[in-house]
């Protein structure tokens, strides 16, 4: 089927469609330029903090699981997971997360990995305020 035989057969509305929908594809690849860099890493485990530290200092930190130990990296301003006794190994795949609300996790390890604050030190937007 050649593309213009398509074309020509889509309707008014069809068309308008489709270039709403090619403009909020485009949009949704600036979305990540918008988020800011956090400022801290949180580890937690069976809904409890194990480890803070700042995104600022490269370390090394080993995090003990129920499978064993878990090898989270923080460098450059990024955490990444570099080893993990897990058989799939699909936390070490996340790559690195940097931005605020980023997420890893080891779930056979039972380990959660978020990123937190804000790095320009300026107040957070917020969703929703109640008082």
């Amino acid at each position: 089927m050649k593309v213009i035989g398509w074309v020509e057969r889509l309707t008014p509305f069809d068309r308008k469609l489709l270039v709403v929908v090619a403009v909020l594809v485009a949009l949704s690849f600036l979305l990540p330029l918008r988020q800011n860099a956090g400022a801290r890493v949180v580890v937690s485990s069976d809904d409890r903090i194990v480890f803070v530290a700042s995104l600022d200092k490269d370390q090394r930190v080993e995090l003990d699981g129920p499978l064993g130990i878990t090898i989270l990296q923080i460098e450059n301003g990024a955490a990444r997971i570099i080893s993990s006794p897990c058989s799939q190994k699909i936390c070490i795949g996340m790559g690195e997360a940097r931005y605020s609300g980023d997420l890893l996790a080891c779930v056979p390890n039972q380990l959660v990995i978020t990123i937190e604050g804000n790095s320009d030190g300026e107040d957070a937007e917020y969703d929703f305020i109640s008082r």
